[in-house]
């Protein structure tokens, strides 16, 4: 839980940030609960498939892009690094949110 809270108050450095948490954790939670709504939309629930389909997966997407933005505000290397991982973390995350 530490690790969480770290990693929200941008703590966390930004590569590990940006790529395990934003790139390869949205990867699997977006894929995970885009195959859990399919499973559960076609057992025809289609609340439960909103629910776990977007209810997982946006706050994720949220809590990586906020994580990643402070990271990338503590970040002492060059600032296009870190602003190329702000505007690909919201743009990724937003694309992944839409599906």
């Amino acid at each position: 839980m530490d690790r969480l809270r770290r990693l929200w108050r941008g703590d966390i450095p930004l590569p590990e940030a940006f790529w395990n948490w934003a790139v390869l954790g949205g990867i699997l939670v977006n894929v995970f609960t885009s195959l859990l709504f399919f499973a559960l939309f076609s057992q025809d629930w289609p609340t439960l498939a909103l629910i776990v389909g977007y209810g997982l997966s946006i706050p994720y997407n949220i809590f990586a892009t906020v994580s990643v933005w402070r990271s990338a505000n503590r970040f002492d290397g060059d600032s296009r690094w870190a602003d190329l991982a702000k505007g690909a973390t919201v743009v990724v995350m937003i694309l992944l949110s839409l599906t």
